[in-house]
C-alpha cells in the first residue's frame, strides 16, 4: 500500500504508525523529490528516524554522477537509500533494491516506470509522479497481514495522506 503526503509533519506521523507496529527502515519505500527532501529534511532541520532515511540517499547524490545503473546496484547491495540525479529523486528502502535489479534500463521509464515496475498500477504511479515533482513525498509499505494493512490506511488518513491505495 502506498500514500502520498504533502509535509514533514504528516510524513512523520505516519512514518510512527508504521514503526509503531514493528516496521523498520527496511520495509518501508519513501519517494520525493531531491528539492524536497532539501526542504524537508535539510541540514538546519530537526533530526529524526524518517529524516534519517530520507537523509542516507543525500550524500550518495553527489557520488553518482556517471552511470546510474552500476552505482544503484552497489548501493542497495549495502541497503541504503539512492539519489537519482537524472531524475532529481531520492528513493530509499526496498523500491531502491528493485531499481538496482532493473539496472539502468529500468530508469528509462522515468519515474512512473519505477513506479510500475514496483507493482504500482500506471495511474497511480502517474499520480505520484506529479505528486512528488510538486513536493509531496510517497511512502509505500507492504503490510504483512489484513489487520496492519487495515491499520495502517486509517493511520496514512488520519495523518493527511492522499492518494492512498492498497494493491
Amino acid at each position: 500500500m502506498s500514500g502520498m503526503f504533502r509535509d514533514r509533519s504528516s510524513a512523520e506521523k505516519a512514518y510512527q504508525s508504521l514503526s509503531s507496529r514493528g516496521y523498520g527502515k527496511d520495509d518501508v519505500n519513501l519517494l520525493m523529490s531531491d528539492e524536497t527532501r532539501k526542504t524537508h529534511f535539510g541540514d538546519n532541520t530537526p533530526d529524526s528516524d524518517l529524516g534519517d532515511k530520507a537523509m542516507e540517499g543525500a550524500g550518495v547524490g553527489s557520488a553518482i554522477g556517471g552511470t546510474a545503473g552500476a552505482i544503484i546496484g552497489a548501493i542497495a547491495a549495502i541497503g541504503t537509500s539512492v539519489a537519482l540525479p537524472g531524475l532529481g529523486l531520492i528513493i530509499a528502502g526496498p523500491l531502491a533494491a528493485a531499481l538496482a535489479g532493473a539496472g539502468a534500463g529500468g530508469l528509462t521509464g522515468g519515474l512512473v516506470g519505477a513506479l510500475v515496475g514496483s507493482g504500482i498500477p500506471e495511474e497511480h504511479a502517474a499520480e505520484y509522479e506529479t505528486g512528488i515533482k510538486n513536493g509531496g513525498i510517497v511512502m509505500g509499505v507492504k503490510p504483512r497481514n489484513d489487520e496492519d494493512a487495515k491499520y495502517f490506511e486509517e493511520e496514512f488518513r488520519r495523518h493527511n495522506g492522499d492518494k492512498i491505495y492498497k494493491y
